[in-house]
């Protein structure tokens, strides 16, 4: 699932969709400053490029991680959220954030985050985190991956299992828990099981490392992560890759080492979020391994029918420039903003 510049499809990454050389796209920022109608376009032209539904991914959680603004719902961060006490509230915004993107032809959220913020001084999670328990994180996560998905999108919790406890920023370093494996099975480990029972689509997995389960690999490249953690928690749904262009991997792995590492480790979707010749060398990696190792070969085959699976449940439509404007604007979106601005007031 690669990224790309600019607020139109690149010539480049259309004709890779088209011919099945990349899994979907992720957008950022840069990709979504010309408003709803330029969005929508894009993700028109996303769709008319793809044989199949298309995995259109954005980091929509809400407080400072939300790559849509007005006029697009805003939402609070999840700690204030959760304060409210409102697990049916966190539902309803859920839904509403999901229908806006649906709309839009957004067919995948990466969230809800279902880290625990244990540490005071993590420097990348704090009030994306629901709260400080595991408790109070399942619940309201549970809440918003249903509000998702009810709407036809797909969830995607992250990061798994868990970076709540780190005091370093996986975008520029490469984090460690020492917490006992007894620990993270209870404490972080617990709303990705949780998350699994309730069939969230997809996970995320963490740029970080987990001495009690590997001391040498972060969660990313991790077959003790990626295969068997998942297993321990029941998870049989697409497993997402964090960004491989983070520095807690490039600075270590070059691409095409991270892209095979992960894979047989059991990701199923690398993020390759910037560049287009790391995209490619992550590619022809996965290709190369495949041509010369039977059993990677069927590990790809494994990852792609969790892909195609995980296609199957969606169930949004990109709508015209009309219909978005009138799913932006619509009765329960201006319901759910009041609701938000009156419960969530200082």
């Amino acid at each position: 699932m690669g990224g790309f510049p600019g607020t139109s499809l690149p010539p480049h990454l259309g004709r890779a969709l088209r011919e099945g050389l990349r899994g979907g796209v992720i957008l950022f920022k840069p990709n979504v400053e010309g408003g709803p109608a330029q969005i929508a376009s894009l993700t028109r032209a996303v769709w008319r490029q793809s044989p199949e539904t298309p995995l259109i991914g954005i980091d929509q959680e809400g407080g400072r991680v939300a790559r849509l603004r007005g006029p697009w719902l805003a939402v609070p961060p999840m700690a204030t959220l959760a304060s409210s006490g409102d697990v049916d509230l966190a539902h309803r915004i859920a839904m509403a954030v999901g229908r806006e993107l649906g709309a839009a032809g957004i067919t995948m959220n990466f969230a809800p985050v279902l880290d625990i913020s244990t540490c005071p001084t993590n420097p990348v999670i704090g009030d994306r985190a629901f709260g400080t328990d595991a408790q109070t994180v399942e619940r309201f996560g549970l809440a918003w991956l249903r509000g998702l998905q009810e709407v036809g999108l797909l969830a995607c919790g992250k990061h798994f299992p868990g970076h709540g406890d780190t005091t370093k920023d996986s975008h520029v370093d490469l984090p460690t828990v020492d917490q006992p494996l007894e620990r993270l099975e209870r404490v972080e480990m617990a709303p990705f099981r949780a998350a699994a029972a309730a069939g969230v689509a997809a996970l995320m997995t963490a740029h970080v490392v987990y001495t009690a389960i590997d001391r040498d690999r972060p969660a990313t490249l991790s077959p003790a992560v990626c295969t068997d953690a998942r297993e321990r928690i029941g998870f049989d749904g697409l497993l997402v890759s964090d960004d491989l262009e983070m520095q807690a991997i490039a600075a270590r792995w070059s691409i095409e080492e991270a892209a095979v590492q992960a894979v047989a480790a059991g990701c199923d979707l690398l993020l390759v979020c910037w560049s287009e010749e790391k995209q490619e060398g992550a590619l022809q990696a996965l290709v190369r391994e495949a041509e010369g190792s039977s059993a990677f070969r069927a590990r790809c085959e494994q990852a792609c029918a969790r892909g195609a699976a995980a296609r199957k449940r969606i169930a949004s439509h990109p709508l015209d420039d009309d219909g978005v404007q009138r799913a932006l604007a619509s009765v329960e979106s201006r319901a759910i903003a009041a609701e938000i601005a009156r419960r969530t007031a200082p």
